[in-house]
């Protein structure tokens, strides 16, 4: 099928025109046969850079029909690049299906002792943790759970950099999940490649974030359904550390675009699909639309090792009828879909 897609392309905003060439965009201006036309306002598709398709409640094993239909949900959304730091075993890495959007995959959360959900995760002693990264860190990324209720003590900092060094040497990186003030700091100062959530980081540490490309993912969605159900929960000391972290976020966010920190868009929980919620939420914290959206896009994409909207990149494209930029609720409104050069509508 003869593909041409023409229109306007963020971030550059310039006018470009391509054919469909099996994966890949081909520059030209027309096609031999055109069976179908895809024009608009062009995005190389939305990315969501922290997501775990294929389960739904903590402790639950991976089910690959719950995948596809995670990974469905988030293909309708336009979301078409799909970052799972960490899963609930390995059976991601046989699942990257061609109809479905592109998968980065990590390998089983890392969870040390008192740390992470009863049952998730492949448990380690801190011993152990450096040698478990790397052997988890095989499709590219692995996840370390850095630390976990706010009166825990986090993973070590030299475990922690012994890990981050170790997976560095083997070409992989480190996503940290970290919550509490020390976690992060930890996760800063060895070197992790993300924080996952962020949410009491100490500002001070930005500008090293920055120099050596640390970048924040602060999974504002899921913090959002926590906060809706604080009302549930019976302790004081935890509810008050929730509600502080969440008011500490926003600022935080803006604090490290400001900095020159990258800023990513991830929404982690179920249900799957609703990466330009979270992109809502940069723009609430004060980031510019663009960057915001960029953020679930073409930055995203970039920092994961993709190709935007270039000849030779992938075909991988979501058309929108207005400017998202001036205009970021047509977000939730994709005309047209690609993805792997097949349209998808």
């Amino acid at each position: 099928m003869g593909v041409l897609i023409r229109g306007i392309a963020l971030p550059q905003r310039e006018e470009v025109s391509f054919v469909v060439d099996g994966e890949r965009l081909r520059a030209s201006s027309s096609a031999s046969t055109v069976d179908d036309v895809v024009e608009g306002w062009l995005l190389p598709g939305l990315a969501d850079v922290h997501s775990h398709p294929g389960t739904e409640k903590p402790g639950e094993a991976y089910d690959h029909e719950v995948f596809r239909r995670h990974m469905i949900a988030h293909r309708e959304a336009g979301v078409l690049t799909v970052r799972s730091p960490g899963s609930a075993d390995q059976v991601l890495s046989r699942a990257d299906d061609v109809d479905l959007p592109r998968l980065s995959r990590g390998g089983r959360w890392l969870a040390t002792p008192g740390r992470f959900f009863e049952g998730w995760g492949r448990r380690v002693t801190e011993e152990e943790l450096p040698a478990a990264a790397v052997e988890e860190a095989s499709n590219g990324w692995c996840k370390v759970i850095g630390d976990w209720l706010p009166d825990d003590p986090p993973v070590p900092l030299d475990v922690l950099t012994a890990t981050v060094d170790a997976v560095h040497a083997v070409g992989g990186r480190v996503a940290v999940h970290c919550q509490t003030a020390e976690g992060c700091r930890n996760a800063v100062l060895a070197g992790a490649d993300s924080l996952e959530h962020g949410v009491h980081l100490d500002h001070s540490l930005l500008p090293r974030m920055a120099a050596q490309g640390t970048a924040l993912v602060p999974t504002f969605t899921a913090f959002g359904k926590i906060i809706g159900n604080l009302d549930e929960s019976r302790d004081p000391r935890l509810k008050e550390w929730i509600l502080s972290g969440w008011e500490h976020a926003f600022p935080t966010v803006l604090a490290a675009y400001e900095a020159g920190v990258t800023v990513l868009a991830g929404t982690d929980e179920y249900p799957c699909g609703e990466v330009v919620g979270e992109i809502f939420r940069l723009i609430e914290a004060g980031m510019p639309v663009e960057a915001a959206i960029g953020a679930g896009s073409w930055t995203a994409r970039s920092w994961l090792g993709l190709p935007g909207l270039v000849h030779g990149g992938f075909a991988d494209v979501v058309a929108y009828a207005a400017d998202p930029v001036e205009d970021s609720s047509v977000l939730t409104r994709p005309s047209r879909i690609v993805l792997r050069g097949q349209v998808i509508r």
